[in-house]
């Protein structure tokens, strides 16, 4: 941003909140003396005012990049509309517990595999995994109660928020991902987690042509694969947006 644009915002009395934030986060470089005398801005007869607007948009600056770091970028958004994934909880931390889990896993994904054969799309693949919900749940208490365990079971398909989580050499972004989520007990435990669709829960040996297989276009498969160096781009649209309000 040239000079000029700053001293509009000094004079309009808006400068010291940007002139701080663009210094800051964009690496625009400005005179001392024009933070000084943005900073002086407040302390006139509007100064009570000024302060309650800054807090305002330092509070909507502040939660605007709290999203913008979630929002999608570089093809995030279609990655999670053509993903499926499994999270299986844990009842504890206990390593019986634990052991248990990853029990429950082989026995969903015996039972998820042969349905997913063939399949061509996420929404396919969703809709396949709902039909027999209950199938997979009994699978799961099958193995449970083999255990000797008194443990409820639960499975459910829906929309859930995923941390970064890296499968080997195959990297997913953090988002709301359609996932099957099997709970054990409490399932207050360490979680597994893979991706149904693409059929990646195997350890796939040949990810990328997994992944373009079914539909990921070149870019969303560097994405999900280059974990060395990720594509993530932080936006601050929340500052223009703010400049056009105050």
């Amino acid at each position: 941003m040239d000079v000029r644009k700053y001293r509009r915002l000094e004079k309009r009395g808006r400068g010291c909140f940007f002139l701080c934030i663009k210094r800051l986060f964009c690496g625009d470089t400005v005179s001392n003396i024009a933070c000084e005398r943005s900073l002086a801005s407040l302390q006139g007869r509007k100064g009570k005012t000024m302060k309650k607007t800054m807090a305002v948009a330092c509070a909507l600056f502040l939660a605007g990049l709290c999203l913008s770091s979630v929002l999608p970028v570089h093809g995030e958004g279609e990655v999670y509309e053509k993903t499926l994934r499994l999270h299986v909880l844990a009842n504890s931390d206990s390593e019986e517990d634990q052991a248990l889990k990853l029990a429950v896993r082989d026995a969903v994904l015996a039972e998820v595999t042969p349905l997913l054969e063939g399949c061509e799309s996420r929404s396919e693949a969703e809709t396949l995994v709902g039909d027999h919900l209950d199938a997979i749940a009994a699978a799961a208490e099958a193995v449970v109660s083999e255990w000797g365990y008194g443990y409820g079971v639960s499975a459910s398909v829906g929309l859930e928020a995923y941390p970064e989580r890296s499968y080997g050499s195959f990297r997913l972004p953090a988002g709301e991902y359609c996932s099957l989520t099997v709970r054990i007990g409490e399932a207050a435990g360490q979680n597994w987690w893979c991706v149904l669709f693409p059929p990646l829960c195997t350890g796939a040996a040949e990810v990328r042509e997994e992944l373009a297989a079914v539909g990921f276009t070149p870019a969303q498969i560097r994405l999900l694969t280059d974990a060395e160096h990720p594509q993530y781009v932080l936006r601050f649209k929340i500052l223009e947006w703010l400049e056009s309000v105050f």
